[in-house]
């Protein structure tokens, strides 16, 4: 049986201001994300982690989540161009779910916008180099904005005992903090961003440590406030985000989705109004309608094996998409998988069958998210 090889650290990969707590604590495996370390295991199997997560509270480091900050007299006008969504009556302590898109539709990234001012916001990015992309377009066209990465690390609370913690650690404020909304909170004589938002449907906040030296305190603090709410280190969940439905850039999306393909119709302005990149190339797709979109399918047998690669869509004997992530449901007892599915196979109930690396085709169903039991 093959083991999972180790990951060579250099300096091209960055440690994160809670690496160290996360290491004693017993991380057993790594991804890379943003060029960033990504706990993705700790001491538990990925079943126990799951239903951790649903009872308790656990700490992330998401660190990889990295800031694109945009300020000056044009950030605004940047930031509207980079994007299909209207930003127009975004509020200040606002954070809004984006996508940005190259002049074909394509999908860049998609990350969570936070306004911080008039003319001051972040990217919370995904995993692609919205930097440098955002660097060019400032300078292609001559916009008064400075881009840049801030000392700026998040650490997510997640699960349903989040907000006690973060309410012991900070204070009854918190709980005031709408869903998608920030405020700011006090941390050792430092004033930190805070969210009620998350990469799980748990529930929970997430921290925007704006100093790096005061990693292991904040953690710490945490830590040692949560454990009478048996607080544990975690890492998004794949079972739990498959379920729940969360897209994954590079899985799910990539530049060669557009939005509708993503079923984020309701993200993106069409009547003209805004100027972005892209807008004519996503008037069209909408003429025309999407070819395929992302869907679920349930499908039968014992957990298929982990795969990297897309496995073929079959319906009416011809290939009609591809799974873009598989798992074995804890809450439905089956392989359930997200899946671009063309447009004439991707209605609720319609039967496929999953061909699985293992030789075996699987009859499977076609659902939409989010399943009901989420």
């Amino acid at each position: 049986m093959s083991s999972i090889p180790d990951l060579a650290i250099s300096r091209r990969i960055r440690r994160t201001p809670f690496t160290e707590r996360v290491e004693k604590l017993g991380v057993k495996r790594y991804s890379i994300v943003n060029h960033t370390l990504l706990p993705k295991a700790f001491q538990r199997s990925i079943e126990d982690d799951y239903w951790h997560l649903r009872k308790h509270v656990q700490l992330w480091d998401v660190s990889c989540q990295r800031q694109v900050e945009i300020r000056g007299p044009d950030a605004a006008k940047l930031v509207q161009w980079m994007t299909p969504r209207d930003l127009r009556k975004a509020k200040i302590g606002q954070c809004l779910y984006i996508t940005l898109i190259d002049q074909n539709a394509g999908i860049i990234n998609d990350p969570i916008l936070l306004k911080l001012e008039e003319d001051h916001f972040w990217l919370s990015i995904a995993d692609s180099d919205v930097l440098l992309w955002a660097k060019g377009l400032s300078l292609g066209r001559g916009l008064d904005v400075t881009v840049n990465e801030p000392d700026v690390s998040p650490l997510a609370v997640q699960g349903p005992k989040a907000e006690i913690l973060m309410e012991k650690v900070f204070g009854p404020s918190v709980r005031k903090i709408g869903f998608f909304q920030f405020d700011t909170v006090d941390f050792n004589r430092n004033s930190l961003k805070v969210s009620r938002s998350g990469y799980s449907k748990q529930g929970g906040f997430e921290i925007y440590l704006n100093k790096s030296s005061l990693g292991n305190d904040l953690w710490d603090t945490l830590w040692e406030a949560g454990q009478e709410f048996n607080v544990a280190p975690g890492y998004p969940n794949l079972v739990e985000r498959v379920e729940g439905g969360l897209l994954s850039y590079g899985n799910e999306m990539t530049r060669s989705n557009n939005p509708f393909e993503c079923n984020l119709d309701q993200y993106c302005c069409l009547d003209g109004s805004i100027d972005y990149i892209g807008r004519e190339a996503l008037q069209r797709i909408s003429e025309n309608g999407p070819i395929q979109r992302i869907r679920g399918v349930i499908f039968e047998g014992e957990p298929a094996p982990v795969c990297a690669s897309p496995w073929p869509i079959i319906a009416n004997g011809k290939n009609v998409g591809h799974t873009t992530t598989v798992v074995w449901s804890l809450q439905l007892k089956a392989n359930l998988s997200l899946a671009m599915i063309e447009s004439e196979f991707w209605d609720a109930g319609q039967r496929v069958i999953v061909e699985t690396p293992d030789g075996i085709r699987r009859n499977g169903t076609v659902v939409e998210f989010p399943l009901s039991f989420i």
